[in-house]
């Protein structure tokens, strides 16, 4: 590794996202080797990451694997050299409930001696910079703020600003990018809209990534990057597959179905599963020869007319769980699922027809946060084992199951949720695999199981 080196910023909305893009895009223009990781349960920054820029992009969350499975895993993953930039999430020192270290920027920096570059939104301030800054120094217990970049401010006033921050702070500024309106990344509900969405992303995002080369000191971040120390961390359990044979286990991925953290995508592999990709949009069937299937979230409400028309899939997934094939779905996944999704304009939509109920735009937001999750019968976990995940949506269901129940951390409140059977397990929450590995190992080996029963392609 040649170095890492963190974006973060004050709050949401300083240009975290379009500082860290910039910034990845500029270190390949200029031949650096580099990775991405992404603080949080976020989905979609690590799509930009990876579709747009073009390299590996990977979560890391200190609430999800604790201090030290999530050095590990970044220790794992940047292995191979080069650059490692982090990209952090809402304010740095906002972590579970908002009030928790753990989960925040600043946590997931201090565990991985990551030194931090702030992103300062100071359109509209003059002197009042100086104060922020402080603030923020002052909170700074590890001394891991190593520079900061101010966001939308004219060239001139940077000049003015920038030498009493060095004088007043010591804190080297390293740049700036002015306010313009091609800098910024649309959003909507669920976050940043799909990098697919964006009409001409990638040109954007290299102008973006110019202008970023020209007022800000690429040297000077590298150097900052170099200069973290190497990470003393054990090497973790090595995972060895569950199952003798190797089940195909099918995964939705198109413009519906997007989200997966790449690491549970790799901790299916590690224990044995070959997962191949199929489309509940556009494909008429599934996979030939699958012995399970993983439903991730997304935006299935966006394509419902099409999951709906596509009926020669819906009935092969409707006829695959009847006979007994494993089926993990995730929220997206979930609502799929369902007999019927009504939308924001109360149009309903025939979907898959696995779950009896309805599903329907609530208009706000229904569940959002971190949730640890017990089951009520042994099925995907040991007696006893929980596993982590994140919800974050505006739909509900007649129909949530009860088989687990799902606690908040900060609060301790309680609910149940998920419908859960010997071979599936569908609901809101969004798992992340690398918590408990347990899960994993279950659904590979269900999946195991069906492919003995089913040596013959299922069709």
């Amino acid at each position: 590794m040649k170095g890492r080196i963190m974006i973060a910023a004050p709050k949401s909305g300083s240009g975290k996202t379009t500082v860290t893009c910039a910034l990845l895009q500029a270190l390949r223009d200029s031949g650096e080797k580099v990775t991405a990781f992404k603080c949080g349960p976020d989905y979609i920054d690590p799509l930009f990451h990876q579709k747009v820029i073009g390299v590996p992009s990977y979560n890391l969350d200190t609430f999800f694997t604790g201090e030290e499975g999530t050095a590990q895993l970044f220790c794992g993953h940047a292995a191979d050299g080069g650059v490692a930039v982090m990209e952090g999430v809402m304010g740095l020192y906002d972590g579970l409930g908002g009030v928790r270290e753990e989960g925040s920027s600043y946590h997931l920096a201090e565990v991985t001696d990551t030194p931090i570059i702030l992103v300062a939104d100071v359109k509209g301030m003059g002197r009042s910079i100086l104060p922020l800054l402080a603030g923020f120094l002052q909170y700074d217990t590890k001394h891991l703020i190593r520079g900061v970049i101010l966001n939308r401010i004219t060239h001139g006033f940077f000049d003015t600003v920038k030498p009493l921050i060095k004088e007043e702070l010591s804190l080297p500024v390293l740049g700036f990018l002015p306010d313009q309106e091609r800098f910024r990344v649309e959003s909507r509900h669920l976050g940043l809209v799909m990098p697919e969405e964006i009409a001409g992303i990638r040109e954007k995002l290299s102008a973006v990534a110019g202008a970023f080369a020209k007022t800000v000191s690429l040297p000077a971040l590298l150097k900052i990057a170099a200069g973290a120390e190497e990470l003393p961390v054990g090497v973790g359990d090595e995972l060895r597959p569950a199952v003798a044979v190797s089940p195909v286990i099918a995964v939705a991925r198109d413009e519906a179905f997007c989200f997966y953290y790449e690491d549970n995508l790799l901790l299916l592999e590690a224990c044995g599963a070959r997962l191949v990709f199929f489309s509940p949009l556009h494909d008429q069937k599934l996979p030939e020869g699958c012995h399970g299937l993983l439903l991730g979230g997304g935006y299935p409400e966006l394509y419902a007319a099409g999951l709906s028309q596509n009926t020669g899939m819906r009935g092969a997934v409707r006829e695959a769980v009847k006979s007994g094939m494993p089926i993990v779905a995730e929220c997206g996944g979930f609502l799929y699922l369902h007999d019927t999704l009504t939308d924001r304009n109360g149009k309903k939509y025939a979907m898959a027809g696995v779950v009896p109920g309805e599903c329907y735009d609530t208009g706000r937001l229904v569940r959002f946060g971190y949730v640890e999750l017990q089951e009520k019968r042994r099925l995907f976990l040991p007696e006893g084992g929980k596993i982590r995940g994140h919800e974050f949506h505006h739909y509900d269901s007649t129909n949530n199951g009860d088989g687990v129940l799902a606690k908040k951390p900060v609060t301790g409140k309680s609910y149940p949720c998920v419908l859960e059977g010997e071979s599936c397990w569908m609901g809101f929450p969004h798992l992340y695999y690398p918590s408990n590995p347990a899960f994993v190992r279950a659904f590979v080996e269900k999946a195991g199981r069906y492919a003995l029963r089913f040596p013959i392609s299922f069709r």
